[in-house]
């Protein structure tokens, strides 16, 4: 499934993964280490392993998107126990709830997003930040409950001990940082070939339409992104026509 890492930036980015990993060791089970170490050998040098069942609980941050969706298959395919979390907002429509309850989520609560939300586009102020941190708590609250010992993202961008860490409560695991995944790999991983690029949800483009300012910080974040490497020039460029468009 993972494909061996060609570039030297790839292979500087999973070895400070691997010194991240050690610097969690504590806070997760022998098995889970291992589990996780194997992805990572994997990556790095094409090292194959026997995968078998990991009885330690992965929540995982799910969306239903490219990036949350590819974390968790990668991490049930290793044989990790990887549960979907998804925080159910009101932007969501029928049909994407409908696909995250076949994955297999549960659906929790975010106490005051909406007033929340609408309180800072009433000021015109960026939402994604205090979204992403709302959500973030919600699943991470649920995913103790549940008694899972790491909570995985499809985060791209971070690097070394920002691609998994403990926060004092959970292990944060972002995976595709982790392995130094970038999005053309996470969507060859899943076959989606037809997959059509877009930024943001429904409640951001509200919010822009309120305060166009933002689509300055929408494209910086995609430029940053493409420097990191997560995304190839077309996707930038996709994602830029459409934060233009919005």
């Amino acid at each position: 499934m993972l494909p061996r890492a060609e570039s030297f930036i790839e292979e500087f980015r999973l070895k400070a993964s691997l010194r991240a990993l050690e610097r969690v060791k504590a806070f997760i089970s022998h098995e889970a280490y291992i589990g996780l170490r194997n992805l990572l050998e994997m990556r790095l040098y094409g090292k194959p392993f026997e995968r078998k069942n990991i009885s330690s609980k992965v929540a995982v941050a799910y969306s239903g998107g490219s990036d949350s969706t590819a974390t968790l298959e990668i991490l049930r395919w290793a044989g990790f126990d990887a549960i979907p979390v998804t925080a159910k907002l009101p932007q969501m429509s029928e049909d994407t709830i409908k696909k995250i309850k076949e994955k297999g989520a549960i659906l929790v609560d975010v106490p005051g997003y909406l007033e929340e939300m609408e309180r800072l586009m009433n000021k015109r102020a960026p939402i994604c930040g205090r979204c992403h941190s709302m959500v973030m708590s919600a699943v991470e609250k649920k995913a103790k409950e549940i008694g899972a010992e790491i909570l995985a993202s499809g985060d791209m961008l971070s690097v070394g001990s920002g691609s998994i860490y403990y926060n004092g409560n959970i292990v944060i695991l972002n995976l595709p940082a982790f392995l130094a995944l970038n999005k053309k790999i996470l969507l060859e991983i899943l076959g989606w070939k037809d997959y059509k690029l877009s930024y943001g949800c429904p409640l951001w483009r509200e919010a822009v339409k309120r305060a166009p300012i933002m689509k300055r910080f929408a494209i910086q974040r995609v430029l940053r992104e493409l420097r990191a490497g997560a995304l190839t020039k077309d996707m930038a460029r996709e994602l830029i026509i459409d934060i233009l468009k919005a």
